[in-house]
C-alpha cells in the first residue's frame, strides 16, 4: 500500500493507473469472444497496423491517435471482410495484414524521422505515454464496452459460439463482429501507448486463456477475465516501478505468472 501510495503521488502514474486498467478490462472482455471465435491474434495484427499508420502520422507531422484510430478500425472490418467473403482464414489474412502494415511503418520510419523516442514508445511502450486524452477516451471506451456487455450479453453469447444458431434467432451476426472489431481496434490502439505494438495482444489473449483453466461457463469467464486483467495490471505496474522495468513487459510477466499458476491449479485439481 505504501508504494501504491508513492506512485499516485506521480500525476503520469495516476494517468497510466487509470488509463491501463481501464484498457486492460476492455481488452480483457473481448479477448473473451475473441478468443473463443479463434480471432485471438487479432490484437497482435491490429496493433502493427497501428504502429504503421502512427508511423506515417509521425513522418508527416499529423496527431497519431487522430490517423491511426479511423485507419485500425478500417483495418478491423476489411479483415473480417476478407475471412468472411474469401478462401483466407482468419489466421492466414491476420498474418497478411500484420506483416504488410509492420513493413510499411518500418520503412516509412527509416526514410523519415528514424528510431526517435516516440517511434520506439510506440513500438516498445511507454509509461509516460498516457495522456489526458488518452484517459478520457479510455473511460469512454470502457463505459461502452461495460454497456455492450451488460445489455447484449445474450446475443454475445450466442454471436460466439454459434453464429447460424444466432441468425437464425434474428440476431444481427455481421453487426455485432463489426462493433467487437471496431471497439478491439480502439482498444489496441490506446493500449499502443504504454504496452507497445509488441506486446499488446496479451491482454487481449492471457486473462481469457486463465480464466479458462478455473471456469467453465462463459459468464465465469467474462467476469474473471475483467478481475484478473486488472489485478496483473496493477501488480505489473508496481513491478515496474520497485524494480525499474519496462511496464508493457512487467504486466505480460506478471499475466504469465498467473497463467502458470491457474494451469497448476487446473493439473492439481484434475490429478485429485
Amino acid at each position: 500500500m505504501n508504494v501504491i501510495s508513492e506512485m499516485l503521488s506521480y500525476p503520469f502514474l495516476v494517468r497510466a493507473l487509470a488509463g491501463g486498467m481501464l484498457v486492460s478490462l476492455c481488452a480483457s472482455l473481448l479477448g473473451v469472444s475473441l478468443v473463443l471465435k479463434r480471432y485471438s491474434m487479432i490484437g497482435d495484427g491490429l496493433s502493427h497496423v497501428s504502429f504503421g499508420a502512427l508511423s506515417v502520422a509521425l513522418a508527416m507531422g499529423w496527431s497519431p491517435l487522430k490517423v491511426s484510430i479511423p485507419v485500425v478500425v478500417l483495418a478491423a472490418f476489411f479483415l473480417l471482410r476478407i475471412t468472411e467473403s474469401s478462401k483466407l482464414k482468419s489466421d492466414a489474412a491476420i498474418a497478411l495484414i500484420s506483416a504488410s502494415a509492420l513493413a510499411i511503418g518500418i520503412i516509412v520510419t527509416s526514410l523519415t524521422t528514424g528510431m526517435t523516442t516516440d517511434v520506439s514508445s510506440y513500438m516498445f511502450g511507454s509509461i509516460l505515454a498516457m495522456s489526458r486524452e488518452d484517459v478520457r477516451l479510455s473511460v469512454v471506451l470502457c463505459l461502452v464496452v461495460l454497456g455492450l456487455f451488460i445489455f447484449c450479453y445474450n446475443k454475445i453469447f450466442a454471436v460466439t459460439f454459434d453464429e447460424n444458431f444466432a441468425k437464425a434467432t434474428g440476431v444481427r451476426v455481421g453487426a455485432y463482429n463489426v462493433v467487437i472489431a471496431v471497439l478491439t481496434a480502439v482498444t489496441i490502439v490506446l493500449g499502443m501507448r504504454m504496452m507497445g505494438a509488441m506486446l499488446i495482444s496479451s491482454l487481449v489473449i492471457f486473462p481469457c486463456l486463465t480464466s479458462m483453466r478455473a471456469f467453465k461457463s462463459f459468464g465465469g469467464v467474462v467476469i474473471s477475465s475483467g478481475v484478473l486483467s486488472v489485478l496483473c495490471f496493477l501488480a505489473g505496474m508496481v513491478a515496474s516501478y520497485q524494480f525499474s522495468t519496462p511496464a508493457g513487459a512487467s504486466i505480460v510477466v506478471v499475466n504469465l505468472i498467473v497463467f502458470l499458476l491457474f494451469m497448476a491449479w487446473q493439473a492439481l485439481g484434475q490429478r485429485r
